[in-house]
């Protein structure tokens, strides 16, 4: 079970063995030994995969089909829907979004984006603003001495 996930999420990554091998730290036949079921990792290995794969050592080993490894969300992220863009740009965001994270009506949210992805994040504002005004604070502090 343990080998058919790491081959399937080691395509999924598309990364080759070698590619793989080199990420762990062992040898390119190690990588094909734990694929075929011939051997395992130890438990550091499986943390390093883990990481890699950013799945939890759990989802790694558990014994999971094909299609439940292509819907496995990377570890601390998580897929909420598709949303609409309204005329004046707004979007609802999913119940089950602003219950995880604790959004509530008049909220104030941070929007960032990037350039090179086009991705769009949204935060809330009171942990986001704070961190900032610390930074900002820390530079002025650097500056003045």
């Amino acid at each position: 079970m343990i080998g058919m996930n790491i081959r399937v999420l080691r395509k999924r990554h598309k990364l080759s063995q070698e590619q793989l091998a080199e990420k762990v730290d062992v040898s390119r036949q190690t990588i094909a030994k734990w694929e075929n079921g011939e051997a395992l990792p130890d438990i550091y290995k499986c943390k390093k995969l883990s990481e890699i794969f950013k799945v939890t050592v759990d989802q790694l080993s558990s014994n999971l089909d094909e299609d439940e490894v292509k819907h496995l969300q990377p570890r601390g992220k998580q897929f909420f829907g598709v949303v609409k863009v309204g005329e004046r740009g707004q979007i609802v965001i999913p119940k089950q979004a602003r219950d995880n994270y604790g959004i509530h009506a008049g909220d104030k949210l941070v929007v960032l984006g990037d350039d090179a992805t086009k991705g769009i994040a949204v935060l809330k504002a009171e942990g986001f603003l704070e961190f900032a005004e610390m930074i900002r604070n820390a530079e002025l502090k650097d500056e003045s001495e």
